[in-house]
């Protein structure tokens, strides 16, 4: 029988009962305690390290978990929590910052298209007159009619209703407002005149963030908006992590939808506590997210997302009852979920399209959505191809050693001096550095490779400075040193941080050159490049085009729309007009799999340099070169 271990997590000051054999990221996470986690427990990032002083009722340091541990490290009481198995007795924890899950910049705002407000709910009130003896038609039939005269006929009328429908319009005296969906379906039926009050919720389900927004359908306007980590985390930081998690058992797949419908529930009762109203008052809910998440928001089985041919088990429009999904909300709200396009290219693809409008204009476009799973477009509105990348988790921080999301204390942005390699860096909260975030990364390797510190290839070893260092045989540039970070460690970038962005990036040029050639486009064609999610929005133009991660295209061409997943559910939260174009979209944009098409490893493998093998396909970095050369003669840039 397993024995009762105490451990105080500090400096929070947490306090948990966990059983011996336990893992510390077990007991973090049963006391609430934010830990980092990017492999889901896998025991393959590294990130979750914490201090323990006294280690006698612990496990040994194991061969594995020495592997992400300097000698030092272990000397200074550093483990792993989940590799650490507790035995027995009582220990403390220290969690350092650089492993908490601190304050993350969240975007939850995004370019969006005005609309006409023409939403799906509506309601009138009526007032009936009372029965008699000479006039005894029933009570729904009694209702039916009086709306008939509002010009609604065959409406339908939830059992739920017709429970308690008597006493209702007894209780109001006769006089109740009527809720319709959809000029189909009753929803409520509410004592008095409550007319003006009429509420939706939207919200985007990412993979790393749940964002919700609460809008009054009187007037079209947001009254709250917040956003949430999604815990879904806890069992993956990558799709296929979770994916795998879901298919171990019938009752994985139930949580991850629990929790997320936890989440979502969370931000409706702090949006309506901020606004000032009653969860009841929401009619309506709008779903966006990727395919996968899509998936365990409904609890349908995602298995064969993971493998070819990469087959959703829907891809229309759903609308389903709020109370059959246990979503906080008015009992017979509709959950609208939008539809998806394809495995990998899901409902918050169909949203972006929808906020930037590219299938509305004639000018070509170039729409990259970098998330955890992160998608491609090129198009107008004659036709759009799209195709999903797997890059998101190295801009998000995974694979790369001291990469982090952009919380309190990352550093996103930097640049080098040429002359003396010096490094400046701006970090989140003006802190003391304790990792490097998406946008910070992309500055560093663009600000390297102009600096000659990295070639086309990697590292450039003929380099002379002191901020080059041997780490055991291993090239790094240090960042920042460690006496002015908030570790105990210099912040560098290693030559496997550099090949773990080239390999992302790659994915997506890769992915971008393939859909311009089935389109038949030149980078010179492009009219507009658009870059979603909220890695786009502290992104370089410079440095994305210095990394390959971008067309060489103007910067006047280059516009970040921040998370038009939520901007596009908005939309079909106000706008039925909104809804059949996404019905549309969903039909019309042609989802090309990159892994058959025979051009598609030829364009990885030169997007794999940087900016690309052909540098003739980047002018003005040639230009800059050419530029650094007559600067700096004496510098070896090959």
């Amino acid at each position: 029988m397993a024995s009762q271990v105490s451990i105080r997590f500090e400096p929070d000051g947490k306090r948990v009962r966990a059983e011996s054999g336990d893992t510390v990221r077990d007991a973090a996470e049963k006391a609430g305690v934010g830990l980092r986690s990017e492999c889901g427990g896998e025991r393959s990032c590294g990130k979750c390290r914490v201090i323990i002083q006294d280690q006698s009722n612990l496990c040994e340091v194991s061969k594995d978990e020495a592997m992400h541990l300097t000698s030092e490290d272990i000397s200074a009481g550093y483990r792993l929590a989940c590799f650490c198995v507790a035995k027995s007795g009582n220990f403390v924890v220290f969690v350092p910052s650089e492993s908490k899950i601190g304050t993350r910049q969240i975007q939850i705002e995004g370019v969006e298209r005005p609309v006409k407000l023409n939403p799906a709910v509506e309601k009138f009130q009526v007032s009936l007159s009372k029965p008699s003896i000479r006039d005894a038609e029933p009570d729904f039939e009694r209702l039916m009619d009086a709306l008939l005269r509002k010009g609604f006929a065959h409406l339908e009328i939830d059992h739920e209703l017709l429970e308690v429908l008597p006493r209702t319009l007894r209780d109001a005296n006769w006089n109740v407002t009527v809720a319709i969906w959809n000029s189909r379906r009753i929803i409520s039926v509410e004592k008095g005149n409550t007319k003006e009050c009429i509420y939706g919720f939207s919200v985007d389900i990412g993979t790393s963030k749940i964002v919700g927004y609460l809008i009054n359908l009187v007037s079209g306007r947001a009254v709250a908006a917040k956003a949430l980590e999604n815990p879904q985390m806890l069992h993956g930081e990558d799709i296929i992590s979770r994916i795998n998690y879901a298919t171990t058992c019938n009752e994985s797949l139930k949580e991850l939808k629990k929790i997320t419908i936890q989440a979502i529930n969370a931000l409706i009762l702090d949006c309506c506590n901020e606004a000032g109203i009653n969860s009841e008052d929401i009619y309506e809910i709008t779903i966006a997210g990727n395919t996968a998440m899509h998936h365990f928001f409904l609890g349908i089985q995602p298995d064969f997302l993971a493998t070819g041919p990469f087959v959703p088990a829907v891809k229309k429009t759903l609308d389903l009852k709020a109370n059959s999904l246990g979503v906080r909300a008015n009992a017979l709200a509709n959950v609208h979920v939008l539809p998806i396009v394809a495995g990998y290219v899901g409902a918050d693809a169909v949203a972006d399209i929808l906020a930037t409008g590219i299938n509305k204009t004639k000018d070509k476009c170039l729409l990259i959505d970098v998330g955890t799973n992160g998608e491609v477009f090129v198009g107008n509105r004659e036709d759009i191809v799209s195709c999903s990348c797997a890059a998101g988790p190295a801009f998000e921080g995974m694979h790369i050693q001291f990469g982090m999301k952009a919380r309190t204390g990352a550093i996103e942005r930097l640049r080098i001096a040429p002359d003396t390699y010096e490094v400046e860096y701006e970090t989140i909260g003006s802190v003391k550095p304790v990792g490097i975030c998406g946008s910070g990364i992309i500055d560093a390797i663009a600000e390297m490779f102009k600096c000659g510190l990295v070639n086309q290839r990697g590292f450039n070893k003929n380099v002379q400075t002191k901020r080059l260092i041997d780490d055991n045989g291993e090239i790094k540039f240090v960042v920042a040193w460690r006496s002015e970070t908030g570790l105990n460690n210099d912040i560098t970038i290693s030559g496997k941080d550099v090949q773990e962005i080239q390999l992302a990036k790659a994915a997506i040029h890769a992915g971008t050159m393939v859909l311009m050639e089935e389109m038949k486009l030149k980078e010179s064609d492009l009219d507009r490049v658009l870059i979603a999610g909220a890695f786009g929005k502290h992104l370089n133009p410079e440095s994305a085009k210095f990394t390959g991660l971008i067309p060489d295209i103007s910067n006047r061409k280059v516009t970040f729309v921040g998370n038009t997943a939520i901007s596009g559910a908005k939309m079909a939260l106000l706008s039925k007009t909104v809804r059949k174009e996404a019905e549309g979209l969903s039909r019309s944009i042609r989802y090309v799999e990159l892994m058959v098409k025979p051009g598609f490893r030829k364009e990885f493998v030169n997007s794999m340099f940087l900016p690309y093998r052909d540098m003739s396909k980047y002018p003005s970095v040639c230009e800059f070169f050419k530029r650094k050369i007559e600067a700096y003669p004496e510098k070896s840039l090959s």
